[in-house]
């Protein structure tokens, strides 16, 4: 029977099943979207949920509650301003889990852990991204060519 188990222990000591619960939660709210076991993606849910949850009240107190788990500045921080704010409106339910079939060495039933408002990119976004990346590119050279056309004329002079 499972009655009064708080958690799954995952078959690991307390301090690797710490670490590695911070490592995936990290590359979750970095990436937005990870593929690991079923039994891991619905314990890290669990926490993930619960730090979305703080994320929404951008206090000293939460961030540094949620430090404890998300030791990158980078990403603490993406989940203040950026993950947090996008789930305002929701009560919860922030994360979703995706079957994928099972792993070919040793059948473990693999899933994707995703943010509930994860979008993929799509050829027109690849598209536009590039088309942007173009003309940064082309500004920069004209105000290059710019400078050095300032920079003969001063010498000129």
């Amino acid at each position: 029977m499972n009655h009064r188990n708080g958690f799954n222990p995952l078959s690991r000591t307390a301090s690797h099943r710490r670490a590695m619960s911070r490592n995936m939660i990290t590359s979750l709210f970095r990436f937005e979207r990870i593929t690991t076991t079923k039994a891991k993606a619905l314990e890290v849910r669990k926490a993930a949920e619960k730090l979305i949850t703080r994320g929404k009240v951008d206090s000293v107190h939460n961030r540094r509650q949620v430090a404890r788990y998300i030791s990158d500045a980078s990403v603490l921080n993406k989940l203040f301003t950026d993950i947090a704010p996008r789930m305002k409106e929701r009560n919860g339910g922030y994360t979703r889990v995706l079957k994928l079939g099972y792993r070919q060495g040793d059948a473990a039933d693999m899933v994707i852990l995703e943010l509930v408002d994860y979008k993929l990119k799509s050829e027109d976004d690849e598209k536009q991204s590039d088309s942007k990346e173009k003309k940064g590119k082309k500004v920069a050279e004209k105000k290059s060519a710019a400078k050095k056309t300032e920079g003969d004329e001063a010498e000129g002079k």
